[in-house]
């Protein structure tokens, strides 16, 4: 996976990708939103906010904050939030997730949906959301894992070749993630339609893994 292999694979899948990914995703969206458990007035960071289809979920008394590397998919963003009357509570920026221009400690939580398979570096991804995530804030992560079924783990990594060409990688290792990138995982569970995704929230240990110094992230 790299930076333009992403934006291409997205720039192809902007126009479409409620349609195709929209609602067989969209309990994983509503139950990590719910499991975040916003107060009113925090700072909320979404890495990957592609088209925005999680944005009308956050409560109306947060500050939401949304990067995406691909530009043809926040345009549809931008849609979303124009037609839902969102835009004042939200705020959508290029960027890339692996080099945030934002200041350390700047949010209260940070959330990545179906983003940890997609980026280049997966440990530079949380190494970058620790960082601006405020000490003793939450992380969180909704993404689909490599399978333990026997039958299903094997097309996946049939298809890993193809990881260019799909945007993500289909035998990303959930244990492989948790070990290498050193996240304090409170609480694992699975969401969405059969099982298919993975939920994960976890403490912001930044600096027990400073002091770790975990080593990078080698894909599976």
């Amino acid at each position: 996976m790299d930076i333009r292999a992403i934006e291409q694979a997205y720039r192809r899948y902007a126009r479409f990708y409620d349609v195709c990914f929209g609602a067989v995703f969209q309990p994983g969206r509503r139950a990590i939103v719910d499991r975040m458990d916003c107060s009113p007035g925090e700072r909320i960071l979404e890495v990957g906010v592609g088209t925005g289809l999680s944005l009308p979920l956050y409560p109306q008394d947060v500050r939401v904050v949304g990067i995406d590397i691909s530009r043809d998919m926040l345009e549809q963003a931008r849609v979303r939030l124009a037609r839902d009357e969102l835009e004042c509570s939200a705020r959508l920026l290029v960027m890339d997730a692996e080099n945030m221009a934002f200041e350390d400690d700047s949010f209260d939580k940070v959330v990545a949906m179906y983003v940890a398979s997609v980026v280049p570096d997966p440990g530079r991804l949380v190494d970058e959301m620790r960082r601006v995530c405020k000490p003793g804030g939450q992380i969180f992560m909704v993404n689909h894992f490599h399978s333990r079924n026997p039958i299903l783990g094997s097309v996946e990594s049939l298809l890993a070749p193809l990881s260019k060409q799909l945007g993500f990688r289909p035998d990303f290792s959930l244990d492989r993630f948790l070990g290498q990138t050193g996240l304090d995982a409170m609480n694992i569970c699975r969401v969405n339609l059969f099982d298919f995704s993975t939920m994960v929230e976890a403490r912001n240990n930044k600096q027990d893994a400073a002091a770790i110094a975990a080593p990078a992230f080698a894909p599976s």
